[in-house]
């Protein structure tokens, strides 16, 4: 079922709106338009600088040269760099200004996995796995096959993650708004694709897929051997005019798409997967960023489908970049995490996001407010509708403690305030916890509104139960009925406008 709606939303072409005024075209309304699309004058095939793709041959000087042509000659209207079928093996690479990369169908661009300083690894990875597979086919004979695999396969990966060395990957200073890496102090992994400082920016084509064959980043993660934060997949930094359409991301490292301090950002008709074990690996991530439209895609991966983020603890309130003007709409997609979050780096603020007819499939939590103690920032209308969710451990979850902090030097008193988040028309089967809202003492969660929200149990005549603790809100037709926070008379204001 998935994989044939994602087909119907990447068949469709593009409409264009205006940025919260939305316009409809039919029955369909769309965020679209706050960047309108470039006809390039100029195109370019990454064959004619000596691309190949046959999946073995490094592409990565071919990129970088078609890359530097296109910043180098200026041509009027800008340049498109063609990407024909094909898998092209690459390094990361930088883009330019006024490009769009354009991948035809069947064309892979996919990440290096050769991490290794030394040069005889891959050849001794490759005699490990031949003698791995001769031991198995010995062993089959007298049963022991499967706790001998057990045992090899522990001591291959411990191996390779003792040897492994990620100097060959570009390194990066951290953002200024988290101070160090998310994962590790200092500096981060460039992303495979990555444009920092750029305008008019277009990825785009026939369906065609960027790979960053994170597997090995994920070991490493789980190995705890990483030296500094995994890379995204594509990362845009302190850019504009950005479209991402009609592509599919897979196995990223770290989080899938990740623009950050930017403005007027389209993503919208992307396939994204990732394995549902594979860590950290967001779906879309719009970091300090306003304007930033996100819809008709289904996104699969191991952690936040969507989150809005925007900065950590002390370095996100000295940077004081805040999130707004997000729509996410018409996404599916599953995850063991959230379908829609806001955070937990919010320390820059986020304020007016719009995530409306989202479908989620067998996943953690429906919706995620979460935020922390030395978070700072202010979270402040936050509109979640029209959302069907189904096989969902927590339906709606409102955290003041979660997440972690980037060092010691958070201030404990720097409180976060969330305020006017409304959740109207959700429908929830086979939920097995209706909600779980805690604020934080002190800084009370207000205005939270639910409006005509039902959430139906997984068995038996006990409906999925509410925890709350320092919040203040109203309900109106909520089923089952929410704990007695949510129904305080003075508080009933917020919920007037969709009773």
């Amino acid at each position: 079922m998935f994989r044939a709606l994602a087909s119907v939303l990447l068949c469709c072409f593009f409409l264009e709106a205006s940025f919260w005024v939305h316009f409809s075209y039919g029955d369909l309304t769309t965020c679209s338009g706050i960047v309108p699309m470039t006809e390039r004058g100029d195109k370019i095939s990454i064959t004619d600088f000596g691309g190949v793709g046959d999946g073995q041959t490094l592409n990565t000087i071919a990129f970088r040269k078609a890359i530097y042509r296109i910043q180098h000659l200026r041509r009027r209207g800008g340049t498109l760099l063609f990407v024909p079928s094909g898998v092209y093996l690459t390094d990361s690479f930088n883009l330019t200004s006024h490009m769009t990369l354009y991948l035809a169908r069947g064309a892979v661009i996919k990440a290096t996995q050769n991490l290794y300083s030394n040069p005889s690894l891959p050849n001794i990875a490759k005699k490990i796995a031949v003698f791995y597979s001769n031991v198995r086919f010995n062993c089959e004979e007298n049963g022991s096959e499967l706790n001998l695999r057990n045992e090899l396969i522990i001591v291959r990966v411990k191996y390779f993650a003792s040897k492994m060395d990620t100097s060959n990957w570009p390194l990066i200073a951290p953002l200024p708004s988290y101070g160090r890496g998310r994962e590790r102090p200092g500096g981060r992994y460039m992303s495979f694709i990555h444009g920092d400082g750029l305008e008019d920016v277009v990825i785009t084509g026939e369906n065609g897929t960027i790979d960053g064959q994170g597997d090995i980043w994920w070991n490493m993660w789980r190995q705890r051997t990483l030296q500094f934060t995994r890379p995204s997949l594509v990362e845009f930094v302190n850019s504009s005019g950005i479209v991402i359409s009609n592509v599919i991301f897979r196995n990223s490292p770290f989080w899938n798409i990740h623009p950050v301090y930017c403005s007027d950002v389209v993503i919208r008709y992307v396939t994204i997967l990732a394995p549902p074990d594979s860590p950290n690996t967001d779906g879309v991530d719009p970091d300090s960023s306003s304007n930033v439209c996100i819809e008709d895609s289904f996104i699969s991966t191991g952690d936040d489908l969507v989150a809005v983020k925007s900065g950590w603890d002390e370095y996100g309130i000295a940077y004081g970049r805040p999130s707004s003007y997000i729509t996410v709409r018409r996404v599916t997609g599953s995850t063991p995490f959230a379908g829609v979050a806001v955070g937990s780096e919010t320390s820059g603020g986020v304020e007016n996001v719009l995530a409306e007819n989202i479908n989620l499939y067998n996943s953690g939590v429906g919706v995620h407010i979460k935020t922390n103690i030395g978070r700072g920032g202010v979270i402040k209308n936050i509109t979640v509708s029209e959302l069907f969710m189904e096989n969902v451990r927590t339906g709606i979850k409102v955290a003041g403690d979660t997440g972690d902090h980037p060092d010691n030097n958070f201030n404990p008193n720097a409180l976060p305030y969330v305020k006017d988040l409304t959740l109207k028309n959700i429908w929830g089967v086979n939920v097995q916890r209706a909600g779980w809202m805690h604020g934080i003492e002190n800084a009370t969660f207000t205005g939270i509104c639910l409006s005509n929200v039902t959430l139906q149990g997984t068995t038996g005549p006990r409906p999925p139960s509410w925890n709350c603790n320092a919040i203040r809100g109203a309900a109106i037709e909520v089923s089952p009925w929410p704990c007695a926070e949510l129904t305080s008379v003075e508080q009933s204001g917020s919920c007037a406008s969709h009773s």
